[in-house]
């Protein structure tokens, strides 16, 4: 061969070679659609009937049984046939597939199968949904998008916070106005009070009134405190402060009735009052009760006033979050009549099965599992629904003690003055509770 030539077919090769490590690096999308996806795309069409049949994932035309004499005999049915799938298409973050399902299939095979299925395609994992009846969607994800979560860009929205990032590439958006009330839950170190630091700085720039309940002595949203309408560091201050947002809850309510309205979003922008967003760091301090008559009456007072907030508050503009170590019903029969007007939910690693179950029990059986399957490596990994109910892996972008400080102080100025919940707050100061 001449060396001419030699030479440069090696240079070619060398040169792309680097084209194509600059281009995984600095646009990892285009490089899975130009390399990744083309391969994944064969594989799938060349094992899918294989993995149907060894995952019994494929049926037979023939019944298993046959009448044989005066016996019937029952094996393995011969000639299986796969489901029919569609051609695989590319995604941001890994390939799409539709499964169309013979008649009497169910979604829990492929659910089952779905370990195997990532093994063979080589992808990171596959996600088993069923939009709708005989339809089974199979999300193949190439690589984990939340061990190095870039941060991803949203439209901005009023009352909408970009927290981190989706498994599906996409922005983890947590919009009031679409889900009103969320509640987050999560073990010590697991991701749960960066999330919430997270949602109050993305907040922080909006004309919205920010309001702390934090009984751990404002030790977390206590950073934010330049920015916050009031901040609670006990139950005392935190019985006065709901008081007081439930009197401005129904003073609001009068006002739409007056004007013959149904939200405060229907009234003329003059007359609108500010939206409140109130955070709740560390739920069980607000529920449990030390056993005295009076800490009784302030853990009942406390549920009393959250409830009736998040069932009337959505459209009067007052929102809640809730952040909690552990969410159980032995804080309480308010805990669950709670849970339910907390549409929103993310659930970090826990330290027990219940914490995830009371999270997200009541929306889908397999968010519970997954959740529990979260590691203490994975931090600020979470399970997370959005407005529609379904469920995802997502990830919350760092929030340093710094950068929470720093954007408290720049949006100072902007914080409203909501005069009865700080006068409340001013009356309930001067002690712990007993």
């Amino acid at each position: 061969m001449n060396p001419f030539a030699l030479a440069f077919a090696l240079a070619t090769l060398c040169l792309s070679l680097a084209v194509f490590a600059r281009l995984k690096e600095l646009r990892p999308v285009w490089f899975w659609y130009v390399t990744g996806y083309p391969v994944t795309a064969l594989r799938i069409i060349r094992t899918w009937h294989k993995l149907c049949v060894l995952n019994d994932l494929a049926v037979s035309p023939r019944p298993a049984r046959t009448l044989l004499g005066d016996l019937i005999v029952r094996g393995q049915a011969l000639r299986p046939v796969a489901p029919r799938i569609s051609f695989p298409k590319a995604t941001r973050t890994g390939v799409s597939v539709v499964v169309k399902l013979h008649p009497g299939q169910t979604p829990d095979p492929f659910i089952a199968a779905s370990d195997a299925l990532a093994h063979a395609w080589q992808v990171h994992a596959v996600r088993v949904t069923s939009p709708e009846r005989g339809i089974v969607h199979l999300l193949a994800t190439a690589s984990d998008p939340l061990e190095r979560p870039a941060l991803a860009h949203a439209p901005s929205a009023h009352l909408s916070a970009v927290v981190g990032i989706l498994e599906s590439g996409v922005a983890w958006v947590m919009n009031l106005r679409q889900v009103p009330h969320w509640l987050i839950s999560g073990a010590t170190q697991s991701g749960k009070s960066t999330l919430l630091a997270r949602f109050i700085s993305e907040l922080a720039p909006q004309d919205v009134a920010l309001i702390g309940i934090d009984c751990k002595g404002g030790m977390e949203l206590g950073l934010f405190e330049p920015r916050l309408s009031a901040l609670t560091t006990n139950r005392r201050e935190a019985v006065a402060v709901l008081s007081a947002l439930c009197i401005e809850m129904y003073e609001r309510m009068a006002t739409c009735r007056a004007a013959g309205v149904r939200s405060i979003w229907e009234l003329p922008e003059k007359m609108r009052p500010v939206p409140i967003v109130v955070a709740v760091d560390e739920l069980a301090e607000l529920y449990l009760s030390d056993g005295t008559r009076e800490g009784k009456h302030q853990a009942e007072q406390c549920g009393t006033f959250l409830l009736r907030i998040t069932q009337l508050g959505a459209a009067l503009g007052l929102h809640v979050i809730v952040a909690g170590q552990r969410i159980g019903s032995e804080l309480g029969p308010g805990v669950t009549a709670l849970r339910a007007q907390l549409s929103g939910r993310a659930c970090h690693r826990v330290n027990d099965g219940g914490t995830a179950e009371m999270t997200l029990g009541d929306l889908n059986k397999d968010a519970v599992a997954a959740a529990q399957s979260i590691t203490t490596e994975e931090k600020g990994v979470a399970i997370c629904t959005d407005a529609d109910g379904h469920w995802s892996r997502a990830r919350s972008h760092k929030m340093t003690t710094e950068d929470a400080q720093k954007i408290a102080v720049t949006y100072a100025e902007r914080t409203p003055t909501l005069r009865r919940v700080q006068q409340a707050l001013l009356a309930a100061e001067g002690g712990w509770d007993e």
